[in-house]
C-alpha cells in the first residue's frame, strides 16, 4: 500500500515532535500515548498503509522513535474543516453580563466539536447566542468555555466573553479557587457518611476511552482529589454529593469506580450492569426500567462558584436536577418506601 501512495496527494493531519529525553519506543506505542482518541491498533493500520511519517519518510509501526523526530500523520484526504459556525441550538442561560455567562448544559450535548461531532455542540450554540457580539469570535481560543463536562453529564459551565475574563477565570480553575459540586447516584451503600478519594488519573492502558486511577505517589497520571458526602441512601444505590479539588477528565466517574461505587448507568465504567441487589426477576426488571428512565451516567454539575473577573464579587449558582435524574431518584425513593413499610 505504501508504494501506491507515491501518486496520491497526502495531507498533514497531525504533527508531533519527540521530546529530547524520550527513550526508544515503538512509534505505535508512542503515538497511542500522545494522541487523544487514537488506539494502538488504528495507528498500526495507518502505518501499514504508509500514512505515518517520520522526518518526511513513511515508517512501519515497529519504528522506534528518537529524540527530535518529527512525526506526521499524512492522509489521502484534506483535514476536516473544524471552523466553529453558529448553530441555532436551544441554550439554557442561567446568568449573563458583559464579561461572562453561565449555562446549564443538558445531558447528551457534546461540549466542543471533535471526532464524530463537528456540529451540534454546545460551542456552536454559544456562537449562535453571541452572534451579534462583534468582539466574540468562537474560533478564538482566548474566549469561550473555561472548563468542560462530559457529553452525558448535565450541569453548569461558565463562558468567558473577553480574553481578560477567560484569563482570570482560567487562573481560578487552575489554582482550585472555584467551588464546584456534583450530585451522583452510585451503586452500593457506604459505611461512612463522607470521605476523600485521592489517586492520580490517567488513560487506562487497556482501554484508551477510559481513565484509570493510579497511586498518588506514582508518576503515572495527574493528581486528583474528590471529596464526597452521602445525601440519601436507597439500599442498593446512594445519592452522593462530590466536591472536586481538581478537575481531571472523568474524575468522579473514575474515582467512584476505584472505590467500588461506579455511577449508576455509567456504561463506560461498568455502571450499566446490576451491581447490587436481589436475584429476583422483578428486581432485575425494576433496574432495567431505571436504566431506561436515565440511560446515561447519573451525574449532574449542580453548583458553580467563582469570583467575578471584573467586579470581584463572589458568584454562586445552583441548578435543579434534570428531569431524567429527578425521576430516577424518585423511583428509588418509592422503592425504598414500599420495602420499608412491608
Amino acid at each position: 500500500m505504501a508504494e501506491e501512495l507515491d501518486d496520491i496527494e497526502l495531507y498533514e493531519h497531525l504533527r508531533l515532535t519527540v521530546d529530547d529525553g524520550q527513550e526508544a519506543v515503538r512509534i505505535d506505542k508512542y503515538m497511542s500515548e500522545h494522541v487523544q482518541h487514537a488506539s494502538r491498533n488504528r495507528i498500526q493500520k495507518a502505518a501499514d498503509a504508509g500514512f505515518v511519517h517520520v522526518n518526511g519518510e513513511a515508517v512501519k509501526s515497529s519504528y522506534k522513535v528518537r529524540p527530535g523526530d518529527v512525526i506526521t500523520l499524512m492522509l489521502d484526504r484534506p483535514h476536516y474543516d473544524t471552523t466553529i459556525e453558529p448553530e441555532d441550538i436551544p441554550l439554557d442561560v442561567v446568568y449573563e453580563d458583559d464579561a461572562l455567562m453561565v449555562v446549564n448544559k443538558p445531558a447528551g450535548l457534546v461540549v466542543h466539536p471533535g471526532v464524530g461531532n463537528f456540529h451540534g455542540t454546545l460551542v456552536n450554540a454559544i456562537a449562535w447566542h453571541l452572534r451579534a457580539l462583534p468582539t466574540y469570535d468562537p474560533n478564538d481560543p482566548s474566549v469561550g468555555l473555561v472548563h468542560r463536562i462530559d457529553k452525558d453529564t448535565s450541569g453548569l459551565l461558565v463562558v468567558a466573553k473577553t480574553p481578560e475574563a477567560k484569563t482570570e477565570l482560567g487562573a481560578q480553575f487552575f489554582n482550585h479557587d472555584t467551588h464546584r459540586t456534583y450530585q451522583a447516584l452510585v451503586w452500593g451503600n457506604f459505611v461512612e457518611d463522607a470521605g476523600r478519594i485521592e489517586g492520580n488519573i490517567g488513560r487506562d492502558p487497556r482501554d484508551r476511552q477510559r481513565m484509570a486511577v493510579f497511586p498518588p505517589a506514582s508518576e503515572t497520571g495527574k493528581s486528583a482529589v474528590t471529596h464526597y458526602r452521602v445525601l440519601e441512601r436507597y439500599g442498593y444505590t446512594t445519592l452522593v454529593e462530590c466536591r472536586l479539588e481538581t478537575g481531571r477528565t472523568h474524575q468522579i466517574r473514575a474515582h467512584m469506580k476505584h472505590i467500588g461505587h461506579p455511577l449508576f448507568a455509567d456504561e463506560r465504567y461498568g455502571g450499566m450492569e446490576i451491581l447490587r441487589g436481589e436475584r429476583t426477576a422483578s428486581y432485575k426488571a425494576y433496574v432495567q426500567n431505571c436504566f431506561r428512565l436515565c440511560p446515561r451516567q447519573a451525574l449532574h454539575a449542580r453548583t458553580l462558584g467563582f469570583v467575578h473577573p471584573v467586579t470581584r464579587e463572589q458568584m454562586d449558582f445552583t441548578t435543579a436536577l434534570p428531569s431524567d435524574m429527578a425521576a430516577l431518584l424518585d423511583k428509588w425513593r418509592m422503592r425504598l418506601s414500599t420495602t420499608t413499610t412491608k
